[in-house]
């Protein structure tokens, strides 16, 4: 093996190590932060992180995995919703609620979410929430709702769902925070089934 070979190696970005995840996952979480969801691109973030693009790609796979990753978002609603949906629209309110509440019931699920929240209704130019998680959530419900206007339901059970997410976990509105995860679903549950399946005319 020629010197030259050996020392092309030592130049250009550096390969992959055992801390090579951790500074792009390091990286990514400060720019998602600082630029937000639509300004942070995997190309920045590798250069940031002095790596190849390719290896953000191979770590990550896409930006919205990276998002997921970056910001320890335990539910992934790629996931979630066919699952939820997987039985039918009749009775997916309830199941989507209990999904959802699942997650954010344990405390350790919930610390990154509440933080996404948080930076988002702090900051009218961070768009963490809504460029980066609803996007996820109202694209995969209107992949997966039948009928006309499935973005619009999608819309307005994502804003349902997150009133409902800010009140009690956030601002921890009593008696609503107190509640039992079962009471919730049955009280709010028809609500969302509503925005899922019931005539738009009918839902003013």
């Amino acid at each position: 093996m020629s010197a030259g070979t050996g020392a092309e190696r030592q130049r250009g970005r550096r390969p992959g190590a055992p801390d090579t995840r951790g500074r792009i996952l390091e990286v990514a979480r400060q720019s998602f932060a600082d630029r937000g969801f639509r300004s942070t691109t995997m190309r920045g973030v590798a250069a940031e992180a002095g790596v190849d693009a390719a290896l953000v790609h191979h770590y990550f796979g896409t930006k919205d995995d990276l998002f997921l990753a970056a910001l320890e978002v335990p539910v992934d609603p790629r996931a979630v919703l066919p699952a939820v949906f997987a039985p039918g629209v009749e009775g997916a309110g309830a199941r989507l609620l209990e999904a959802v509440l699942g997650v954010w019931d344990q405390p350790e699920g919930r610390r990154p979410l509440v933080s996404v929240l948080r930076a988002s209704l702090g900051d009218a130019e961070s768009t963490l929430l809504r460029d980066g998680f609803l996007r996820l959530v109202e694209r995969g419900l209107g992949e997966l709702l039948p009928g006309p206007d499935p973005r619009l339901r999608a819309q307005l059970v994502a804003t349902q769902m997150l009133g409902l997410l800010l009140a009690r976990y956030v601002l921890a509105l009593e008696p609503l925070a107190s509640l039992p995860r079962s009471a919730v679903v049955e009280l709010v549950g028809p609500t969302v089934q509503r925005y899922l399946e019931a005539p738009l005319d009918q839902l003013g």
